[in-house]
């Protein structure tokens, strides 16, 4: 896991290649973490039974920072308080993170790299019954507000 930081660079936040930092800078996704450094995520953790601030129990972390990530593979340039990351849906960069592997798509899989093509199911890991805040998923409304396609060239 690498960060957010370093996937973005040059490519990431133009608006040729879809703007997907400021979509992203502006969702709850960036947000994520920042929402377990409330006395009321440290009221759920306790009431969970767990004895650590909810901004350092790993069964909040799995959904408001890492996602599905490995975390035993997390960089330096990782930061967890960025949230929910671009790595945290579309897996660890650093084997597919360069520009000669990323401009080819098949080469960009083959190391790693993660297009859903079930999106709903992979989202609804996080989003389900199991958060003690939820109230709903409604994966049409909220896809939305965080797609990030690559634009089409004319």
């Amino acid at each position: 896991m690498l960060g957010v930081t370093s996937c973005v660079g040059a490519c990431h936040k133009t608006e040729s290649q879809g703007s997907q930092l400021s979509i992203w800078q502006n969702s709850k996704h960036s947000q994520a973490y920042l929402t377990l450094q409330t006395t009321y995520a440290d009221s759920i953790a306790t009431a969970k039974g767990f004895t650590t601030a909810a901004a350092e129990t790993p069964e909040c972390l799995k959904c408001h920072s890492l996602v599905a990530a490995d975390a035993g593979n997390v960089e330096d340039t990782f930061d967890k308080t960025e949230g929910v990351q671009c790595e945290s849906c579309h897996g660890p960069g650093s084997e597919y993170k360069k520009i000669s592997i990323m401009k080819d798509r098949a080469k960009a899989t083959e190391n790693g790299l993660i297009f859903h093509t079930e999106k709903e199911l992979f989202c609804i890991k996080c989003h389900n019954a199991e958060s003690p805040t939820f109230t709903g998923f409604f994966y049409e409304t909220y896809w939305e507000k965080i797609k990030h396609p690559k634009p089409v060239k004319e």
